[in-house]
């Protein structure tokens, strides 16, 4: 029984004390008031970061924060309460009248491609301020809660997530971090390209056995479509797409299309780009008659010459009909390497879809906005090439924001 006594004594002990800490604890809790700050350059509204101010002062358990009901009384009284008070004094007059220790307010700024966010506090009782911070962030403004957090936490010189630092706090160099904005840059091109190989070959064929019959070296005009996806002050990313024709001094109509990935370097504009590329080209399958056995040496013949040729020349002959129908025969019957195995451009043949590797070296002039990209190229492809000279000219039209609002 007297054990029993003893233990409940002790119990009921532990109680008032733990009642007693926790009221003189309530007691000593500092209390804060958050007035409006000013929002400058962004579609935040100024009262949205008031409430993210007291949402993060709340988080750090130091304060009694006051709600917005909590001072409606104030404001009411004295309209300048509600969204001009962020000076020292109106601070201190705010504080008195809500009978609060401190009061908070400052400016949420968006300059240029960074936002600034400014935060004092201030001592009601004396009239002073005590803590201040002021930190830029890289112009992401959907992370505007995560950025007052950082800022309240540093007004407290307390640890600040290093995720957040790393995405969040604006820096001049990196391209990634830093929102320089994309540059709209096209303008036309115009070119000149010699031929190489079975391309070449094409081009200086007779028409009569299905070549171009043209000097193998085209002009080429098109129009450059660029988009800059990464750019800092002494490098820029770039992606172009070029619809060109070529060949229209010449009478001919060769289209194609280049989808290129390119690097700008330093502020002489020396840039390298390279891509694929598609065209259109006729072709059939034949081969070239390298010995001269069925016309002129070097003569090509499609599976359709072929057939034509063999029908005139064999057509009576009773060796190529052992069933008593004719048979056409075999190019390589005559030659081995005579075959149909390839098929080779030809203005008579099936139009179909080619595609070639494109890389380009140059640099860009620049007088005022206007660019002037001169270029040297190399097209290749299966059998031969083009290389050449390309030269244009561009304007600066526009620059938009990297990071878009949703």
């Amino acid at each position: 029984m007297k054990k029993y006594t003893t233990l409940r004594i002790i119990t009921i002990v532990l109680l008032n004390l733990s009642t007693f800490s926790l009221f003189a604890q309530n007691e000593s809790t500092k209390k804060i008031a958050i007035s409006q700050p000013m929002v400058t350059g962004m579609e935040t509204a100024a009262i949205t970061t008031e409430k993210m101010l007291r949402i993060e002062f709340s988080k750090l358990n130091l304060y009694y924060v006051y709600d917005e009901f909590d001072m409606t009384e104030a404001i009411e009284n004295n309209p300048k309460f509600k969204s001009n008070c962020q000076s020292k004094t109106c601070l201190t007059e705010l504080g008195k009248q809500l009978n609060v220790d401190f009061a908070v307010s400052g400016s949420f700024d968006k300059l240029g491609n960074k936002i600034v966010i400014s935060l004092k506090m201030v001592d009601v009782a004396k009239g002073d301020v005590v803590k201040t911070a002021m930190l830029e962030f890289d112009d992401q403004e959907l992370e505007l809660q995560r950025m007052t957090r950082c800022a309240v936490r540093f007004m407290h010189g307390l640890e600040i997530d290093k995720s957040l630092t790393d995405r969040l706090y604006f820096r001049d160099e990196p391209a990634t971090l830093n929102n320089i904005g994309r540059i709209k840059n096209s303008g036309p091109r115009i070119g000149y390209a010699l031929m190489s190989g079975d391309l070449m070959e094409f081009a200086t064929r007779s028409e009569s056995q299905g070549g171009m019959d043209i000097f193998p070296a085209i002009s080429m005009i098109g129009y450059q479509f660029e988009k800059q996806y990464i750019g800092t002050e002494n490098f820029s990313a770039l992606f172009e797409f070029i619809p060109n024709i070529s060949g229209l001094e010449q009478g001919k109509f060769i289209p194609t299309m280049s989808f290129l990935n390119g690097f700008r370097f330093g502020k002489a504009g020396w840039e390298i780009a390279f891509g694929p590329g598609v065209g259109l080209k006729q072709t059939s399958k034949g081969f070239f008659d390298t010995e001269g056995k069925f016309g002129n040496r070097g003569n090509y013949m499609s599976e359709t010459d072929w057939n034509n040729y063999a029908f005139e020349t064999y057509g009576n002959d009773s060796t190529y009909a052992p069933n008593g129908y004719y048979q056409t025969p075999d190019p390589s019957q005559f030659n081995d390497s005579y075959n149909f195995d390839k098929r080779f451009g030809d203005k008579r043949g099936k139009l179909q879809l080619t595609t070639n590797f494109l890389f380009a070296f140059g640099r860009t002039f620049r007088a005022g906005s206007l660019n002037i990209p001169v270029n040297l190229f190399y097209s290749a492809k299966s059998g031969g090439g083009i290389a050449g000279i390309n030269v244009g000219f561009n304007v600066i039209k526009a620059k938009t924001s990297v990071k878009k609002r949703p």
